[in-house]
């Protein structure tokens, strides 16, 4: 493909995408495929000869959207929100074909330097406090990871390498295996899947500290675990807090827990991975109140704020904290500016050593939607959200299994889990809409995120109406089948 023609397939290729978005709600929202069904699709092997552009955006539609997944339609309810905006898309595009390796200053230095200002610039837009912030001269900043469980991962390496140091100077007898073995890490019970992960990667120890009846960590159940902990000769060092839990939106007690973590030398980090894109709006940014406290702090403008995968934004109180954990050095990667003081060097903020060019993407939504429509945006999502809520109340069948706070409700048919767990079937066989479940307290529940950028009340009507329709034959199966055995 020389330049001529990659002008023409890819004015093609724009205009497919734009189709494809532009009548997405046309299609099955998830797909009717067996695993296994696109290795028939396709030869075993790969061409010798040269294969035609037509060809192949022919076999999309054959062999790939069969089998996609569309998180895009606006009947999408599931997990959460994976952010698109045409802005966004434009922006990965010239990321692409700059094709950078941004992993220093040198290696691209526009590279570094808008994603340094991007992050403060959307530190500005939450409110954060200026100690998170690079500014000209500050000891924080941001980077962008590839995902909120990279982000905690990194956070838990840098804590651990930072509490190791700080034994070691308190007791020079021990080695570094030992201060290791008695090393331990908390984070919620209703946290992601990835805290735990983390954990088993760095080798430490994980332990989850109870919620309470809003699925929340108050300061005194940490309190109780570490002081437990500390009993026993274990070494208390880092608590992972979450603002928006992906099972049901709680949001952890960050003005108790913050204070502790600090009195006790642990290192808080905050996951805020769906929520924190709501902190742009000024009536939710109390959630975020207690941040001040945190050592680090992460969420995904990929998820919530129009700005495709991947972009995960982290901030860090003092960036030496990250670089003194990660900094390795080789001559063919030094250059003449490192030493300076007035640039960031990424590959020591992270874990991977080449980075894309994701800060474009930023610089693109931010500049095309501003503030204020990044803000509308949220704020219509949120609203619909609260529209099913209402839907659900008026319907005393069902139930609603904890506060709707932001896009998501999680509700249920009053009733044992296999009735639900019918339910969620039945929904997602029927393939109209899509659902994923989660457990609370022991229940069963469903979970309604709103998702798509293209949403409208008229979907969240659908589908509640949709839900009503299969639950309502369900109910009248179970109560046959009842009527059956008497």
């Amino acid at each position: 493909m020389d330049t001529a023609e990659f002008r023409k397939r890819g004015k093609e290729m724009v205009d497919y995408i734009a189709d494809y978005l532009e009548h997405i709600e046309k299609r099955q929202v998830y797909p009717d495929v067996e695993p296994g069904y696109l290795r028939p699709l396709i030869p075993d092997c790969a061409p010798e000869e040269p294969e035609r552009f037509e060809v192949i955006l022919q076999d999309v539609e054959r062999v790939i959207m069969p089998g996609v997944t569309h998180w895009h339609s606006p009947y999408f309810f599931a997990y959460f929100p994976t952010a698109s905006s045409f802005p966004a898309l434009l922006a990965d595009m010239l990321s692409g074909g700059i094709g950078c390796i941004g992993f220093s200053w040198a290696s691209s230095p526009a590279c570094t330097e808008l994603e340094t200002v991007m992050l403060d610039w959307l530190g500005k837009m939450i409110n954060l406090p200026t100690q998170f912030l690079a500014g000209k001269d500050g000891e924080g900043g941001g980077v962008i990871q590839s995902t909120a469980s990279e982000a905690t991962l990194v956070a838990l390496l840098a804590a651990r390498t930072k509490a190791i140091h700080r034994v070691q100077s308190e007791n020079r007898g021990l080695t570094q295996g030992e201060i290791v073995g008695r090393l331990v890490a908390y984070t919620s019970d209703q946290a992601h899947f990835s805290v735990e992960k983390a954990g088993l990667i760095a080798g430490v120890k994980i332990k989850e500290v109870p919620t309470n009846d809003k699925f929340a960590v108050r300061g005194s159940a940490l309190r109780k675990v570490l002081d437990q902990d500390k009993a026993v000769g274990l070494i208390p060092f880092f608590f992972c807090a979450t603002l928006g839990t992906t099972t049901c939106c709680s949001f952890d007690k960050l003005l108790e827990l913050g204070p502790i973590c600090n009195t006790e030398n642990i290192w808080m980090h905050i996951d805020a991975a769906y929520a924190g894109s709501s902190f742009i709006c000024p009536e939710f940014r109390y959630l975020l109140n207690g941040v001040e406290f945190a050592d680090s702090f992460n969420f995904n403008p990929h998820k919530w704020l129009l700005v495709n995968f991947d972009c995960s934004t982290m901030w860090v109180k003092r960036r030496t904290d990250l670089t003194c954990a990660f900094k390795i050095d080789p001559v063919y990667l030094k250059h003449d500016h490192q030493e300076s003081g007035l640039i960031t060097d990424y590959r020591h903020w992270q874990i991977p050593l080449g980075r894309r060019f994701r800060s474009l993407k930023m610089w693109f939504v931010f500049r095309m939607y501003g503030v204020k429509g990044l803000q509308e945006y949220i704020r219509k999502h949120v609203k619909l959200a609260h529209e099913f809520k209402d839907l659900v109340l008026h319907d005393d069948r069902f139930e609603i299994c904890a506060d709707v706070v932001l896009g998501l409700v999680c509700f249920r048919l009053k009733g044992t889990n296999e009735l639900n767990e019918a339910l969620l079937k039945s929904i997602n066989d029927v393939r109209k809409i899509h659902l994923v479940p989660c457990h609370l307290k022991g229940k069963f529940v469903l979970r309604f995120s709103i998702c798509a950028r293209t949403v409208e009340s008229a979907h969240v009507q659908f589908a509640w109406k949709h839900i009503v329709k299969l639950a309502s034959e369900l109910l009248k199966a179970q109560s046959s089948n009842s009527d059956g055995l008497d």
